[in-house]
């Protein structure tokens, strides 16, 4: 599995949204945007993550940060998270999972003490030209938004 180091141009990718629309990291070049990588809606783990990103939005594009959040989630599965928990973020489906592999967000990692094949929870920082200025792999869902700003410089 190949993992992406800072400096490296980000995989472009086009997804289908929750919402019915189709979503392209190349038509964001210009804008600074954070994509993270999560294993499935509405798990407990994945609800804070999103959650704390909902929380956090205003203050991120505030800084000019667009949010991506990624799962291998149907279309349908992502509306009702939406719904479910108030999420104002972009989320897009990756049901193939080639963008995470594209990523290195997929592949094997630790569970409860196994060994499995899965989605590697990421995060991923892109800059106007559409290059990698930060790859966090294996991030915690708790407190990892808060991190994420801490190391973007944002209070």
């Amino acid at each position: 599995m190949t993992r992406l180091s800072i400096g490296d141009p980000a995989p472009d990718f086009s997804l289908p949204t929750d919402d019915g629309r189709t979503v392209s990291l190349g038509d964001l070049r210009g804008r600074r945007v954070i994509v993270y990588f999560y294993p499935a809606a509405m798990t407990p783990g994945c609800t804070t993550q999103a959650c704390d990103f909902t929380d956090s939005l205003s203050s991120l594009q505030a800084h000019g940060y667009d949010v991506l959040g990624i799962s291998p989630d149907s279309p349908a599965k992502l509306a009702k998270f939406r719904d479910r928990d108030a999420l104002t973020i972009t989320l897009l489906s990756d049901a193939d999972r080639s963008v995470m592999q594209a990523y290195g967000a997929f592949g094997e990692k630790k569970l409860y003490g196994k060994t499995v094949e899965g989605v590697i929870r990421s995060t991923f920082v892109v800059d106007e030209d559409g290059k990698v200025t930060l790859a966090q792999y294996n991030v915690k869902a708790t407190g990892h938004v808060a991190k994420l700003r801490r190391d973007l410089g944002i209070d």
